[in-house]
């Protein structure tokens, strides 16, 4: 189910925010997003309750955002693309990704936005790592980033520092792509690939991300090990495929 509340001016972003059980994360993050008032665009929140079994859908009608209620769990590559998706169809120039858990402050965003044009990427990844200004995220995690930059630097020649983030701006060329097809598994680090191989050019600019606001990360030290082992495989298979 699909429900709208946006209005015009300069230009719209649709901030995509993938939600799984972020029931508590949601009012403050939506409360951010409000309060950012730039002379240039407007910031147009999208939830996507991924079947959350906590009160997110309900939290996210009662903030009067553009809610996509989704029937089944998707995980986050589903729940992102079905954003997009929405944001393509609705005709904005341009979508952020946003994790509903409240580590990506949106008021990050400018930085992204300046970057893109700057620079006229088709998308831009917002990395804690280029002045490791923030949290940082756990050793174990950071080794793992590390090893999936040099994996992604290999197979393409870019130099991506923060593949796993979840905080990036696309515009009208990369969500045409994205409706097409977006990984589901591992989306973000394969979705560089897939990128690449559709000529999109992909930049990073310098971000401050924080810790998760509220609630449980579902990512143990054992699930981080499997993540960045089955990601590498994931990673090398979509170069390979035609």
């Amino acid at each position: 189910m699909i429900s709208t509340n946006a209005t015009n001016t300069h230009f719209r972003i649709a901030v995509v925010i993938p939600a799984f059980n972020e029931d508590e994360n949601l009012p403050s993050l939506i409360a951010e997003l409000r309060q950012i008032n730039h002379p240039d665009f407007q910031l147009i929140p999208v939830v996507v309750n991924d079947c959350s079994k906590d009160e997110t859908a309900l939290v996210a009608r009662n903030l009067k955002v553009d809610l996509i209620d989704l029937p089944v769990n998707l995980g986050i590559g589903g729940a992102v693309q079905s954003g997009m998706i929405y944001a393509y169809e609705s005709g904005f120039q341009y979508a952020m990704q946003l994790d509903g858990d409240g580590q990506h402050p949106p008021s990050e965003i400018h930085k992204l936005v300046a970057a893109m044009k700057k620079s006229d990427f088709s998308v831009v990844i917002g990395s804690r790592f280029i002045e490791s200004d923030g949290f940082q995220s756990s050793s174990l995690r950071r080794a793992g980033i590390h090893y999936l930059k040099w994996v992604i630097k290999i197979l393409t020649g870019l130099q991506i520092t923060d593949a796993t983030s979840g905080l990036r701006l696309y515009n009208r060329s990369a969500l045409a792509a994205i409706a097409a097809y977006y990984p589901d598994e591992y989306p973000e680090p394969e979705a560089i690939i897939y990128f690449h191989k559709k000529k999109l050019s992909i930049g990073e600019t310098p971000v401050i991300m924080r810790h998760r606001q509220a609630g449980k990360s579902s990512i143990s030290f054992i699930n981080s090990i499997y993540y960045f082992w089955k990601v590498s495989l994931a990673i090398i298979y979509a170069y390979l495929k035609v």
